[in-house]
């Protein structure tokens, strides 16, 4: 029997309607966004080019050291691992698992098209599951 996410592009899990941030944005920037939509992690973009992400950990870490004056690009990981949309969604959860970063940017073609989490994927094949079984409840005997 197959595993439960064998199969499945990255594309069809990850977050396509999200926020990013700028290097230069202040953590203020960041505060808004949190409290304005249920995104926790963000891609920060320079020249339509992905260079770090800031998760909601390090943003409140460096919320408390230092205010909400620093700049972005003080708190942001780089160098990330990124997952191409077509990847098969093992290969994301193990470099979520890898990097230790709860999300990562997907990409097509070098452009930034989505993020990817552990809880994107779960969520996803919930959704999955229950569409199998409400074919199942009305397929005929």
């Amino acid at each position: 029997m197959k595993n439960a996410i064998s199969g499945i592009p990255v594309g069809r899990a990850m977050l396509t309607e999200y926020k990013s941030l700028s290097p230069r944005d202040p953590l203020s920037r960041m505060s808004q966004l949190l409290l304005a939509g249920s995104q926790h992690d963000f891609p920060v973009v320079e020249d339509d080019r992905i260079v770090g992400i800031v998760t909601r950990n390090d943003f409140i870490t460096a919320l408390t050291q230092h205010g909400e004056g620093i700049a972005i690009s003080a708190v942001m990981k780089r160098d990330l691992p990124e997952v191409d949309s077509y990847e098969m969604v093992e290969n994301a959860l193990m470099r979520i698992q890898e990097s230790g970063v709860p999300a990562l940017p997907v990409t097509h073609g070098g452009q930034l098209v989505g993020i990817v989490t552990a809880e994107n994927i779960t969520e996803y094949l919930m959704i999955r599951s229950a569409l199998r079984a409400s074919r199942a409840i009305v397929a005929p005997m």
